[in-house]
Order: C-alpha cells, then sequence, then structure tokens
C-alpha cells in the first residue's frame, strides 16, 4: 500500500556513545542479545565511519545505528516478516521462492481487509486489474467528496499477487487482509481538513494516454510505496546514480542485485532501505499518524487473528511494505503491548468489485516514471527464465501460459529462528556491484524492433537509425559507469536517433519503447467476475453478435425492421449512450426522440475500451434501468435542480424507460420548483422542454396527463407575476425575457381554456417598463401580440427611429430585440425583415458595419433555431432573380404608396381592391372560409359591388390574408 513516514532524524538521539535508543524508546537492547551479536561487526563499521566522517559520533550515528536496530529488531520478530516493494520484479520472486520454501499456513497481507471476497474472482481477469471499493451515496463524509472510490492494483509481477495466488490454490491456507478498511481511508484522510485529489501526472508529450485513466479519481492504495520523502536525498541519490528518475535508481541499484540475492540478505536489505526512508522523511505530522495508525491498525488486527484462531506464527507470514515493516510503533510484533482501538465505520455504504487497469494507470496513479511498470514486466520474466523459479497463478487464470510439467516440489524447509539470523548486510553492502556483460543480441533485438515501431508510426526510420541506437545505447551505458545498457539507456538512445525534432503520430518514441519493452498491458474482466448489471447488459447485447468485451471501437447494424428482436438491443444502446461515457456507445445512423423511433441504427460500440464505467454502474444497481431512474431522481431531487433539469428528466424518463408512473412523478416535482423559481434564467430551456413534452403528449395520449395542466396554469400565472421585473432586471438576458413571452402566448390557448385569465397577461405587459432597446422592441412585439399596437405603428416606431440621429447608432440594438421576438410573435417575421431591409439600406456605414457580427452572433448563439423562419419570410418577399431586383419595389413601399388608414392594407380600396379580384376567381374557397367565420351573405357581380358583399367583408376584415393568397397563387 501507499507508504508512510515517521519522525525525522530528532527523534534518533541516542543515550551514549555507541548507543541508539530503542524503538519504543525504552533501554537499547543488551549486548549479549543473539540480535546485538548478529550485528556487532556492522555496528563497529557504521560507528567507525560515523565518526570519520560526521562532525561529531552523535547525531550521524544516532540514525546509522538506529536503522541496524530497527533491521535486527524485524529479524527477531517470531511472526516472519516478509518486507516488499510494490510492481517490484526481485519482491516477486523472493515471494515466490520463500512460499514454495516455507509453506506458512496462515498469510497475512497488507490490503484493505473489506476487499477479501473480491480476491477469489481474481481467477476470472486478465491482469492487470484493480480491486475497488466504490460508495455513491456518502454518509459521515462531505457530499462534495461523492463518489468515494478506492482502487488496490494487481500486476503478476507484484508480490501480493503471488502471495494471493499461493493461498487461494492451496488447502488449507488462510489469507488475513489486515490493512485499514476502504472507510478509513477517507475517515483518516479528513482528519486534519480536506482530501487532496491525485492529480496523475500527464505523459512527456503532454497528451495523456486513454489507458492512464482507467482508475478515474480513484485513491490509489498499494503494498510497499518504496521512495525517499526527503527531497535532498532523492536529488542526491539521482545525481550521483546519473539517472533521470527514482525508478531508474531502484531498477539500477536495487532491482538488479537482489534479484540473485538469497532469503535473508533480500529481507535485512528491505528492512534497511525502509528504515533508511523513515529516519530521513520529514516529520510532517499528520501524514506520521496516518502511516504509524496504519501499523497500529495492523499489528492489531493480526494479534485479534492470532488470538481467536489459535495459530503458530511460526507458521504465519506477514506481508507488507518495506516502509512498514521497519515499524517502531509500541504495538510492533505479536508480543507488542501498546493499546489502539479501532474506530467503527461510517454509515457509508460500500460496493466492491474488478476494475480493468493498466501498467500507464498504475504509473499515473502513483507517480512512478512512464514505462516503469512495464520494464518491471519485463525484467519479472527475465528473472523467471533465469532463476527457474516457478512463479503462482491462480488456477484458471485468464491470460495466463499454461504451467509446463514441473518436478515435484521439495518439501518444506524449516526455516532457523530469527534469533540466529545471520549477518547478511555487512557483506552485501561491502560487494562491489556484479557488472553484467554486454547481452548485443538482446540490445540488437531491441533496436531492430524499435525502428519497425517507429516506422510503423510514421518515422523516416531506417537500418542506419537501428546502428545508430544499437551504439548510442552502448555509449549512453558507458558514460553512466554501467557495463550493461538499461531499457532506459536504450529508451534515451532511441529518442535521441530517432525522434529527432518532430512526432509524425500519435505516440512519441519514448512512448514506443514503453509499449515495445513490456507493452502497456490493460487488464480485462471476465464476464464471471462482472457485477449482475454489466453480466444483463452483455447477455441483452448478445444479438449484436459482437465481442463486447474487446478493447477498441465495434460497428453494431441493427435492422429493427426486419429483426424485431433488434428493438430491445436499441433500447439498451439508448441508454447506456445516456448513462455511460461518450464514445461507449456512440449512434451513427438513428435518433430517439419523443414519438420518434427508427428502423435502421448504426452504433459504434467500445464498452471493453468503457468497461470500468460499466463496472461501476453495476455498483448502483442491478439493472440499467434501475440506475437511470436513481439518476433521474437523483438530479430531480437534488439540492442544483431547476425546473428546466427536471423536465428533461420527465423527458428521458418518458424517452427511455416509457414509464408513465416515473414521469408523472417527476412532472410534479417540476411544478414545486417552478413555483420556487424567481428568476427568468431557465426560460428558454423550460419553454423548449414543455413545447416537446406538449406536442407528445397530445399525439401519444388521449389526454393531457393532468401535471401537465397544472404546469401550465402555474406557468401561466409564474411568468405573469416575473415579467415587469424581468423586463428591468439587469442579470436577465433579452432571450431570457423572450422566453418567457414565448412561454405565455403559445400556451395561452391552453391555459385560457383550463380557467387562467388573460387580464394577468395584459395587465404584466402593461406594467413592463424597459429602458434598453432590445427590452424596447420586445415590449413592442408584445402589444402587437395582444393588439395595443398595430403594425402600421410599430413600422412607424421603427422609421422615426431611423429618422432621428440621436437614436440611429442603437438601431442595430433595436433590430436584435425584433429577433428576439420571434420566439413569442413569430409572425412578426415579415416586419423583421422588413426592420432589417432598411436598416440595410438607411444606416450609415460606421453603424452598420460594427452591427454586422453583432447580428450575426445574435442569431448563432441566441436565435438559431429562428433564423430558417427570417430567411423563409425574405424568399418570399424578395424577388428570385437578381435582374428582377433593380425594378423591384418593396411590397412595404407599395402599401405606403397604396394609402389606406392602415397604411393601404385595412380598406376595401388598395390591397382590398386587389382581394376582391381574387375573391371572384375563387369562390369556393372563401365561401368556405365565410362559412367557419359565421358571416351569411350572397355573392353579387363584380359590377355591383366593389368586392361582393361577403369578400368586401372578409377583404376588410383580413387584408393580409387576402393579400397573402395572391402572392402565392399567382406568385407576385
Amino acid at each position: 500500500m501507499t507508504g508512510s513516514t515517521t519522525n525525522g532524524p530528532e527523534e534518533t538521539a541516542v543515550d551514549g556513545p555507541g548507543r541508539a535508543p530503542s524503538p519504543n524508546g525504552s533501554a537499547p537492547a543488551s549486548a549479549n542479545s543473539p540480535g546485538q551479536a548478529s550485528f556487532a561487526a556492522l555496528r563497529e563499521q557504521l560507528h567507525e565511519a560515523a565518526t570519520a566522517f560526521a562532525d561529531g559520533p552523535r547525531a550521524l550515528e544516532g540514525i546509522l545505528l538506529g536503522m541496524v536496530d530497527d533491521v535486527d529488531r524485524a529479524v527477531r520478530e517470531p511472526l516472519e516478516i516478509f518486507p516488499v516493494c510494490h510492481h517490484s520484479p526481485a519482491s516477486a520472486l523472493a515471494m515466490a521462492r520463500r512460499l514454495r520454501e516455507k509453506q506458512p499456513k496462515v498469510v497475512y497481507l497488507e490490503l484493505c481487509e473489506d476487499m477479501a471476497p473480491l480476491l477469489g474472482e481474481l481467477r476470472n481477469c486478465r491482469l492487470p486489474v484493480a480491486v475497488q471499493a466504490f460508495a455513491s451515496d456518502v454518509d459521515g463524509f462531505p457530499a462534495e467528496w461523492a463518489p468515494l472510490s478506492v482502487v488496490a492494483p494487481i500486476t503478476e509481477a507484484s508480490a501480493e499477487y503471488q502471495a494471493i495466488a499461493y493461498a487461494l490454490d492451496t488447502p488449507g491456507v488462510e489469507l488475513v487482509l489486515v490493512d485499514r478498511s476502504s472507510d478509513h481511508v477517507f475517515q483518516w484522510d479528513s482528519r486534519h481538513g480536506e482530501r487532496t485529489p491525485q492529480d496523475p501526472p500527464a505523459p512527456a508529450d503532454g497528451v495523456p494516454e486513454p489507458e492512464a485513466a482507467l482508475h478515474g479519481e480513484a485513491v490509489g492504495v498499494e503494498i510497499g510505496d518504496l521512495r525517499p520523502r526527503f527531497a535532498e536525498l532523492e536529488e542526491h541519490l539521482l545525481r550521483h546514480g546519473k539517472v533521470r528518475h527514482w525508478s531508474e535508481w531502484w531498477h539500477q541499484y536495487v532491482e538488479v542485485p537482489l534479484g540473485d540475492s538469497d532469503h535473508e540478505a533480500y529481507r535485512q536489505v528491505m528492512f534497511l532501505v525502509g528504515s533508511l526512508f523513515r529516519r530521513l522523511a520529514p516529520g510532517d505530522g499528520d501524514r506520521v499518524r496516518v502511516d504509524e495508525d496504519r501499523e497500529r491498525y495492523m499489528w492489531t488486527r493480526i494479534r485479534e487473528h492470532l488470538a481467536a484462531g489459535g495459530a503458530d506464527p511460526e507458521d504465519c507470514l506477514y506481508v507488507c511494505g518495506a516502509f512498514h515493516a521497519a515499524s517502531r510503533v509500541e504495538e510492533f510484533g505479536v508480543a507488542g503491548s501498546g493499546p489502539f482501538t479501532i474506530s467503527p465505520r461510517s454509515a457509508t455504504t460500500w460496493q466492491h468489485g474488478l476494475i480493468p487497469s493498466s501498467h500507464a494507470a498504475i504509473e499515473a496513479q502513483f507517480g512512478l516514471a512512464s514505462g516503469s511498470v512495464s520494464i518491471a514486466a519485463t525484467q519479472w520474466a527475465k528473472n523467471l527464465k533465469r532463476t527457474r523459479v516457478q512463479p503462482y497463478r491462480l488456477a484458471g487464470q485468464d491470460g495466463a501460459k499454461k504451467p509446463r510439467a514441473t518436478k515435484k516440489a521439495a518439501p518444506a524447509v524449516t526455516a532457523p529462528p530469527p534469533e540466529a539470523a545471520e549477518d547478511r548486510l555487512s557483506g552485501f553492502l561491502r560487494r562491489p556491484p556484479v557488472l553484467d556483460t554486454l547481452d548485443e543480441a538482446e540490445l540488437l533485438g531491441w533496436s531492430v524492433d524499435i525502428v519497425r515501431a517507429a516506422r510503423r508510426s510514421g518515422y523516416p526510420a531506417s537500418t542506419a537509425d537501428a546502428i545508430a541506437v544499437f551504439e548510442t545505447s552502448i555509449l549512453l551505458a558507458g558514460m553512466r559507469d554501467r557495463a550493461k545498457p538499461t531499457p532506459y539507456d536504450f529508451q534515451d538512445a532511441a529518442v535521441t536517433c530517432i525522434e529527432k525534432d518532430s512526432v509524425p503520430g500519435r505516440r512519441d518514441v519514448r512512448r514506443l519503447v514503453e509499449i515495445m519493452m513490456g507493452g502497456d498491458r490493460i487488464g480485462r474482466v471476465g464476464y464471471d467476475a462482472l457485477p449482475p448489471l454489466a453480466r444483463d447488459v452483455h447477455d441483452r447485447l448478445a444479438p449484436l453478435e459482437l465481442k463486447l468485451q474487446q478493447r477498441g471501437v465495434q460497428r453494431a447494424l441493427l435492422d429493427v425492421s426486419s429483426r424485431p428482436e433488434l428493438g430491445a438491443c436499441s433500447d439498451v444502446l439508448w441508454m447506456l449512450r445516456r448513462l455511460l461515457p461518450h464514445g461507449a456507445a456512440r449512434p451513427i445512423m438513428g435518433e430517439r426522440k419523443l414519438g420518434e423511433r427508427s428502423i435502421q441504427e448504426s452504433w459504434d460500440l467500445a464498452l471493453g475500451t468503457h468497461q470500468r464505467a460499466l463496472i461501476e454502474l453495476g455498483y448502483e444497481g442491478v439493472s440499467i434501468e434501475q440506475v437511470l431512474e436513481q439518476r433521474l431522481r437523483r438530479d430531480a431531487y437534488g439540492p442544483r435542480a431547476t425546473t428546466a433539469v427536471v423536465l428533461a428528466a420527465v423527458e428521458d424518463a418518458t424517452l427511455y424507460l416509457g414509464s408513465r408512473r416515473l414521469s408523472d412523478e417527476l412532472g410534479a416535482r417540476a411544478l414545486e420548483v417552478l413555483a420556487a423559481e424567481r428568476t427568468a434564467d431557465g426560460a428558454p430551456e423550460v419553454l423548449r422542454r414543455v413545447r416537446g413534452l406538449l406536442a407528445y403528449y397530445r399525439t401519444a395520449e388521449p389526454v393531457l396527463p393532468p401535471w401537465v395542466e397544472s404546469f401550465v396554469k402555474a406557468g401561466y400565472a409564474h411568468y405573469c407575476t416575473l415579467l415587469p421585473t424581468a423586463f428591468t432586471d439587469e442579470d436577465a438576458t433579452v432571450g431570457q425575457v423572450a422566453a418567457m413571452l414565448g412561454f405565455l402566448f403559445s400556451m395561452e390557448s391552453l391555459a385560457l381554456s383550463l380557467g387562467c385569465d388573460r387580464a394577468q397577461l395584459e395587465l404584466a405587459v402593461a406594467q413592463s417598463r424597459p429602458t434598453d432597446p432590445e427590452r424596447t422592441a420586445l415590449l413592442w412585439a408584445a402589444q402587437v401580440q395582444l393588439g395595443a399596437l398595430s403594425r402600421a405603428e410599430l413600422r412607424e416606431r421603427c422609421g422615426e427611429l431611423l429618422a432621428n440621429p440621436m437614436v440611429v447608432p442603437a438601431y442595430p440594438r433595436y433590430l436584435s430585440g425584433f429577433v428576439h421576438a420571434l420566439v413569442p410573435v413569430p409572425g412578426l417575421a415579415d416586419v423583421v425583415v422588413e426592420a432589417v431591409s432598411n436598416a440595410f439600406g438607411r444606416l450609415p456605414d460606421p453603424v452598420l458595419l460594427p452591427w454586422l457580427p453583432s447580428l450575426i452572433t445574435t442569431l448563432r448563439a441566441g436565435a438559431a433555431d429562428l433564423a430558417p423562419l427570417l430567411v423563409r419570410e425574405a424568399g418570399r418577399i424578395f424577388p428570385a432573380r437578381l435582374t428582377a431586383l433593380d425594378a423591384w419595389v418593396p411590397p412595404w413601399r407599395e402599401v405606403v404608396e397604396a394609402g389606406g388608414p392602415d397604411g393601404g392594407r385595412t380598406g376595401a380600396a388598395g390591397g382590398g381592391s386587389r382581394g376582391a379580384a381574387l375573391l371572384f376567381a375563387h369562390p369556393g374557397t372563401l365561401d368556405a372560409v365565410a362559412e367557419l367565420l359565421g358571416c351569411d351573405g350572397t355573392w353579387a357581380a363584380a359590377g355591383d359591388c366593389p368586392a361582393g358583399p361577403v369578400g368586401a367583408v372578409l377583404t376588410a376584415r383580413h387584408p393580409d390574408t387576402a393579400i397573402a393568397w395572391e402572392s402565392l397563387l399567382t406568385g407576385a
């Protein structure tokens, strides 16, 4: 798991020359004790070194001899402690070797204790995967932390996997997880302030790989984080080791030497490294307390299990990080005396499962160097081949090779008693590093492979580049005092010789080397290990006959008309599109709207790539319908729910679930939220949603649902009340006010039929007193719709604005208001076209040209659906051919020239005379219209009456209709 810090160097004061305090602060161990005798020579050497190199023998000696005391204490513990480093091939190799020798009956493992039930499902997965604890509804933690997620990634080249595989597949062996629970991870992180989210570092090229995001925003835990927390120490090690990052230093100076060491040497070196990093870590308080509490927690659980089961500590093995193995808490050991009370868990309900992981995700989660886990996987395979150690693998493990027939394992070797442990540190520390000889065949193979991979990625690489990489790798290794180039040396050489100054493909050369070395292996959770929801999704999509667990994009073609059974698959895919991240299920052809269903669809599916998201859906319910209903309720009843959000939930409940019960419930909730709103912020979205739902219910239902009628009545009164304030509110936009008017005018007929009073709207408009030009134009449009202002008066006002030099600069803002006015009053399209045409004809260029971008952005952002209405109206008014434009006279000028009380449109003369000819040409149509309007009379001869008894009445009452009919029939 994640490593921990402890007290700093100031706590290592010695009691006297050559004596360091005991780890618990008590008197130092006797010099005659077996442990002291075992490490006496090493203590003497360190004492002499401290005296020679330090200003005095006390400060440095306290640290150095204290480290030996930590090693001595861990070695003499009756319960064998096996220190490990996370994802270390040397630790995994030593673990496999020790398990076959010792054959322990109980394995205590440093892993969250609540994750134990999931470990058996690892055999149904292809590693690497991560054990996950997930909580969407939190109780006892801040709400803004939700969802809570903890992951513990597991790779095959890790000591924890070797211990798990041995314990699960060996009869009579018990596996006990002893670390804090997932609930305590967040409890302890919140003791001293807010939890700090983990921000994984971006790759070297700055473009995050999708595989690095497989863990999401989960908090990562794992065994054995061995990295110095003393920044100056890490900088010193990297500089003198001639390496770039910590992973490379560990590989060169610890990982490779420990790969061939025996068990005792391995343990003592790991104890020493863990003690060194603990004693040189800064004492930053909070982190120290969390780390020490973890150690107290684990030893408390171990003693509880030993007391309950009666196991002999000699038959047990405790696997933990080397950082925790060198612990100095009072609870350390089976004979620990310090009391520690484990706090109860919170009321949060945790769900557990397995999610896919990858090497890149592990590196990003824990801040490791890019490619280090892949290189560790390669080193693990080389160690197995060199040492012929048979690793443990879970029976039936997906992706694992079948074990070869091997000789019968040797009987368990009883380990020597801890008191008789020999000092292996002195010899290990004094022995010079064994220099590996250059393996030219291996390096040559790497060089050829990277050139081949680079050419596939678009690099102009050739055989000459392979030779250059080969020679440069040897050169870099020599400059860094290494006889054999490491994978990191080879990586630097490949970048220098191949990449040069550009990256033609998606991946740079450094990333290609990482993939080539170990491959960014991506795990997969098998079908049997999936939660019920994920298995149900795969079962319901089985008719598509696709391998949905494979990564990558697959195309699904659904012909619902010829194969009706695919209709159920279509329903599942649309719900997955609503629930999963973008790209998991993406429709290429077909759509799903209220009242509309496609008979043919085409989908791009990547469920294997987004397996983690699908698995996390399983934590929320047993079916996607249940999860979708829960999320819709959560959106509707959340603290930030608005009327538009609730109406969107109503639409989704109808569209995806077809649930009248749920839509009625959410509709009633929308009515409650609407009554509590005091602004017009969501008016445009509310108008759009309500119009769509009304259109659907009017065609799909015999009667409107009761909540819809109540919503229209309440909305009519609600927006009438808010309208005068919205016209003067600086925070309300013109589009929002226009949407309020659009709701009132479009819902007016239904609202009046339900008992609303039109006087409410008339009073609201009369009380509105806007001051800016846009809202003033919007108010004029509302007055035209209510009949308080005629079209002729509106045209006169527009003309007066253009005639006033003081108002001309603001005229474009009036036009913007008229454009927004088409939302509540679409019948003003001809007036808006006329106003815009007059602006182009009469506005001076200094005013017109700066306004044009504003007009375009207004149409695109706030009135995109209104542009077709304006274009259609302009196409009806303007001539269709360019040659006719010179002789063309705008219709509004013809009307003015014709005269009449309303611009020549309302009397029998002018527009009436033109309408009369049309009426006599088509009497049948007008008879039907007259009958609908309740007009009685008979036709007379054309000479007896200017427009006939019936036609005269109609043209006088509806001149615009007569002119429109004439233009449609004659094309004029």
